[in-house]
């Protein structure tokens, strides 16, 4: 082999090995790149579903409406009677006629929503809400109108025009929000929920720019549709709250979250189009963050009777914050409210003051809710509340009505229900009736775990001086 041939021969090997090297160091670089870049973006995904959550929550509800239930903005979603299992809101109350009005000013400007006055026809218990789930106003006996009904003026973010005379004017930073609003029954019967349907179809939703002449109020009936609203701890999380980023303007407390969101692919005016290694990432922190709120809602609630399983289902701190957006001068409530609305879908101004919810996840013994097993709650004579109480079980896993299964509560107006010669209830809770207490029965699934939220409506002094006391939940013996 001549020199100069050799000579290329080593060059080219050399170039060779430089190539080899090169790439083995480039692989290697990537790698040490793409591992802080993947868990940086797991870790902010993290925050961004705790932080996410109330809005999600809503899109989700709104998506519902839209895709289950056909409807759509400005428009009411309701329940022409005691709706069942395929409600899978977030712990709804079957034992109620909900009527859920959902506005957006961004278009349409600020929009009314007229409340009918309490009286013999009927009443109304609620709340109006932001878009974050933040309370706007209580609204009913126990809200601003104190049960007279009016005309509740929901104004767009920075509105700044002369407000009219006669109205109960709520500044709103978002555009969109909702309500959920209680049609009360006055009693168990068909009839009582036909009376309660049709007061409830009184309310009103339109712009202040038709007031004189308001157009009719579009509602949309829910009742045997899957209204799928449960929060879903995957890509679709994202999606859903980038669909609020892109609408909804950024408030100053949360600026914080621009930089945090950009890093997962959610940036206002862009669209969210994660690659095949992001979208993984995504799925494994919405998962992560799912395991985090839940042991955090499993140890989060404190007591409400000494030596009792029974919860009230919020961290304390909220009844501090919830009035005032979450936020006071020393506090934003993000992880207290981030839990909060992984089981729940609506806030309370005022707690207590229209309505009180206790919450269990284990038994007497303090064993897991399981739908295997029967279970017995005596609720004691002479319930300290003004309207009624409920027993409703949930999924304990989703927060949801337990699936396919014939009737998810009992309630103090419940037809037929059995009474002991004390005036105590015995309630059974379990896969299958006991014999003669089917009237009594709240059906389980088997293979699945379960919660119980007890409600109490327009409480009393003594249900929070607890001179009256709710039982925990027993296994039964067979």
């Amino acid at each position: 082999m001549h020199s100069r041939q050799q000579a290329r021969l080593v060059s080219l090997l050399v170039f060779c090995a430089a190539l080899l090297t090169g790439a083995r160091a480039g692989v290697a670089m990537a790698a040490a790149v793409d591992g802080p870049e993947r868990q940086a973006v797991e870790r902010r995904a993290i925050e961004a579903v705790n932080w996410g959550m109330p809005a999600v929550n809503f899109d989700q509800m709104y998506q519902a409406m839209v895709r289950d239930a056909k409807g759509g903005k400005n428009q009411i979603v309701y329940w022409s009677r005691l709706f069942d299992w395929k409600n899978q809101t977030l712990t709804p109350n079957p034992d109620v006629i909900y009527v859920m009005p959902f506005f957006d000013t961004k278009e349409a400007g600020p929009m009314v929503l007229e409340l009918p006055p309490a009286s013999a026809a009927g009443s109304i218990t609620g709340t109006i809400m932001d878009c974050w789930q933040a309370p706007l106003e209580d609204v009913g006996r126990a809200g601003l109108d104190k049960g007279r009904g009016g005309k509740y003026l929901i104004l767009p973010p920075g509105y700044t025009k002369p407000l009219p005379k006669g109205y109960l004017p709520l500044r709103s930073a978002n555009y969109q929000g909702y309500a959920l609003l209680r049609s009360i029954l006055a009693g168990g019967s068909e009839a009582d929920q036909a009376k309660a349907v049709d007061y409830a179809k009184r309310i009103r939703l339109y712009p202040l720019s038709q007031a004189s002449a308001p157009p009719p109020t579009r509602f949309v009936d829910a009742i045997d549709v899957v209204f799928d609203a449960k929060i879903p701890y995957d890509l679709r999380f994202f999606q859903s709250l980038d669909r609020i980023v892109q609408y909804e303007p950024w408030l100053p407390r949360d600026k914080v979250m621009i930089d945090m969101l950009r890093t997962i692919g959610i940036e206002k005016g862009k669209p969210f189009a994660p690659d095949a290694a992001t979208q993984e990432s995504l799925n494994r922190a919405a998962a992560t963050a799912r395991q985090w709120l839940d042991a955090r809602y499993a140890s989060s609630f404190p007591r409400f009777y000494e030596q009792s399983r029974w919860t009230p289902p919020f961290v304390p701190e909220i009844k501090d914050t919830v009035a005032t957006m979450y936020e006071t001068a020393d506090a934003y409530s993000v992880d207290a409210r981030g839990l909060a609305d992984t089981y729940a879908f609506s806030t309370i101004k005022h707690l207590g003051a229209g309505q009180f919810y206790l919450i269990t996840v284990q038994d007497k013994d303090g064993k897991p809710l399981d739908g295997a097993t029967t279970y017995r709650l005596t609720i004691p004579p002479n319930a300290p509340v003004r309207q009624y109480w409920s027993i409703v079980l949930y999924d304990r896993e989703q927060h949801t009505l337990i699936r396919n299964v014939a009737r998810p509560s009992r309630s103090s107006q419940s037809s037929g229900i059995q009474k002991n010669s004390d005036g105590s209830i015995d309630l059974y809770l379990g896969p299958r009736a006991p014999a003669g207490k089917e009237s009594n029965w709240i059906p389980t699934d088997p293979t699945r775990q379960f919660e119980a939220m007890f409600r109490a409506y327009a409480p009393e002094k003594a249900f929070f001086e607890k001179t009256w006391t709710l039982p925990d939940i027993v296994a039964e013996k067979y």
